[in-house]
């Protein structure tokens, strides 16, 4: 049984940064990739970052290029999200998730087979 658990959202200013942390339990997290997905009220779920297994080829949306970094810690079973600048239009839960395998084979919540609960990031203007 995987279990994926959120932490780190909450309500901040625009400019301000957050860090978001995805703890996992379960199998063999150190040989999946990992996501980072978000969802606005009334608006499908997009894709923010992704972490394959190994090395640096992270992944990221155009929409938080140069402003989100997502890394991965395999000795605590935890994946990060530290976003900066944050934006408005940056307001959604965000869910972290587990790919189906060791390498970022897709951006789409379909390529993901394990879910969290979501944490809730609220920016103001």
């Amino acid at each position: 049984q995987v279990h994926l658990t959120e932490y780190g959202g909450g309500s901040v200013q625009a400019g301000d940064s957050l860090r978001l942390s995805c703890a996992i339990s379960g199998r063999a997290f150190a040989d999946y990739a990992m996501g980072w997905f978000r969802q606005a009220p009334g608006k499908e779920r997009e894709f923010v970052a992704a972490i394959p297994w190994s090395g640096p080829n992270t992944v990221y949306a155009d929409s938080v290029k140069g402003r989100f970094y997502i890394s991965r810690d395999t000795a605590k079973n935890e994946v990060y999200l530290q976003m900066n600048s944050l934006k408005p239009e940056d307001t959604a839960t965000y869910y972290c998730a587990r790919a189906y395998g060791m390498i970022i084979a897709g951006t789409q919540p379909r390529d993901f087979g394990y879910w969290g609960q979501g944490t809730q990031v609220s920016v103001s203007s």
